[in-house]
């Protein structure tokens, strides 16, 4: 049956003036929890409805919105949690993402944004534990004075030790939004799954004071340090997954930590790129002289097979891509480049790529439940 709704949502954010005018910010944002449709993540109606409320000339009234439809999933969540009903995943996944649209205007030392943020860890630990099997929010020693929180989710394919996906996503972006994309991805291919960021175990962190740190990285080895311990992961079948595909972040520490067995990630290729701009700066007040560029020393240190997966609209061209991982693999033939076609903001395009992405950690890693059905 089709719905007629009051108003298109693509209606709706292309009109001649943004429906906040001067605030595009938030209009972007509304744009994301649209396109997390496909993935279950909001509700076209609920949207547009809570969109329709919002009176940007009161401070309060984006958080107000969005918290009162995040606490509305999060209550039916724990009714149908109550019922044993399946739907009780769905709806703590959208609740996830209506607390973190909440969130997005305010910055980390503001009251508001830590108390939608603890609403959003607290439905990320509920979604755990109507998990089958079960996951656990787990604490990962970092720093001395800085430990890590992530959420681990086992195997349901494997008994006793299971091939495993360390998802990191970006310095300054958070885990719950990553579980919600990755788990299915994972418990079809009979994988566990730890989903880590870099944000600390308290909502109030102090992020803030170690986001220009020069070794960020070293979180890499600290969770491989933590995850190759537990007696239900195989430490041979490791894989490191960065969570926008294109990391760099992660291709740095990959290069000083050589245990993990695959990854998902840039393997230098941003290096490569900006050293390839210099370079050609150089020439231009040289003749025109350019010397070969070789491979990053990001590249030259990383030893396992990688996946660099790009979308063709990404921050690359794919004719730049292909050069540059061509001359990478002269010395690490083992790099698989993947170009994906589709909007790169298009749920659909996401859920699609990140199919091919565990399709191909699961070959890899030899997943006894192997690709999915």
């Amino acid at each position: 049956m089709k719905v007629i709704l009051p108003m298109r949502s693509e209606n709706f954010l292309n009109q001649t003036s943004s429906p906040w005018p001067g605030r595009e910010d938030l209009s972007d944002e509304l744009n994301r929890l649209l396109g997390s449709l496909p993935d279950g993540g909001s509700d076209i109606a609920e949207c547009l409805a809570t969109a329709r409320r919002i009176d940007v000339d009161d401070e309060d009234s984006w958080c107000r919105e969005w918290t009162r439809l995040g606490d509305h999933a999060r209550f039916v969540a724990e009714t149908s949690a109550t019922c044993g009903l399946d739907s009780a995943q769905n709806y703590w996944l959208r609740a996830i993402n209506y607390y973190e649209a909440a969130a997005f205007p305010f910055t980390s030392s503001d009251s508001r944004q830590q108390t939608v943020l603890a609403r959003m860890r607290a439905c990320g630990s509920a979604f755990l534990r109507c998990a089958d099997p079960k996951g656990a929010v787990v604490t990962i020693p970092w720093r001395a004075d800085y430990p890590l929180q992530g959420y681990f989710l086992p195997s349901r394919g494997e008994a006793g030790k299971a091939a495993t996906v360390v998802c990191f996503v970006e310095p300054g972006r958070r885990k719950e939004a990553a579980l919600l994309k990755l788990a299915g991805h994972a418990i079809a291919r009979g994988l566990s799954l730890l989903v880590v960021d870099l944000l600390g175990v308290e909502t109030a962190s102090r992020f803030d004071d170690i986001v220009g740190s020069r070794d960020l990285e070293s979180a890499v080895a600290s969770v491989m340090d933590y995850v190759s311990e537990r007696e239900d992961v195989d430490e041979t079948r490791i894989a490191v997954l960065a969570e926008d595909w294109g990391s760099s972040f992660v291709a740095r520490g990959i290069a000083l930590d050589q245990r993990y067995a695959v990854a998902v990630c840039d393997a230098g290729l941003w290096d490569m790129h900006e050293r390839a701009f210099l370079a050609r700066r150089s020439a231009s007040g040289h003749g025109g002289l350019v010397s070969t560029i070789g491979t990053s020393r990001v590249a030259r240190h990383i030893m396992c097979p990688v996946l660099i997966a790009m979308h063709e609209q990404g921050w690359l061209c794919p004719k730049q891509a292909t050069k540059l991982v061509a001359q990478m693999k002269r010395e690490h033939p083992d790099i698989t480049l993947k170009i994906l076609s589709g909007e790169q903001s298009s749920a659909d395009a996401s859920a699609a790529a990140n199919e091919f992405i565990f399709d191909w950690i699961a070959m890899r890693l030899g997943s006894s439940t192997g690709l999915r059905s």
